[in-house]
């Protein structure tokens, strides 16, 4: 399950796979920037190919508001946040191939800081049709890290 990577954005910067039990998890590329300006980027980016934010986790606010209650005094991020959206054209083509694709529906990009490194990423999808969607991901991330 290897993502795709284009040329140009292997040349500009190389994404870093987090691996799960099957293989990778997600695609990771580090963001040179504060962790307000890569939200921002990822934000505009997504607007601007066309498409609607649904809505945005602020994951990081959750752990850190919740750890004392779980009984936890570990800061996982120090800002973390998922851009939920989704694609009509993308999405009708690989549920129209396999209309068990909307178990991948809505797409996400996270942005995450911790210990001053600020990475912009997204969930890794399988080979097939699913790998659209990586595509469009992809591009929306190199179009948030100014590639």
């Amino acid at each position: 399950m290897k993502p795709i990577i284009t040329a140009a954005a292997l040349a500009v910067a190389s994404p870093v796979l987090a691996e799960s039990h099957g293989g990778e998890l997600s695609v990771t590329y580090p963001y040179d920037g504060s962790f307000d300006d890569a939200t921002f980027a990822v934000e505009t980016a997504i607007v601007g190919a066309g498409l609607v934010i649904d809505h945005v986790s602020h994951v990081g606010d959750m752990l850190a508001r919740t750890g004392v209650d779980v009984g936890s005094e570990v800061t996982v991020f120090d800002g973390a946040d998922i851009f939920s959206f989704c694609s009509a054209v993308v999405s009708r083509e690989v549920m129209e191939a396999d209309p068990a694709n909307i178990a991948f529906c809505p797409y996400g990009i996270f942005v995450t800081s911790r210990d001053g490194t600020v990475e912009i990423g997204y969930r890794a999808f399988p080979e097939g049709e699913m790998q659209k969607v990586q595509s469009l991901l992809d591009g929306i991330v190199q179009d948030a890290l100014g590639n």
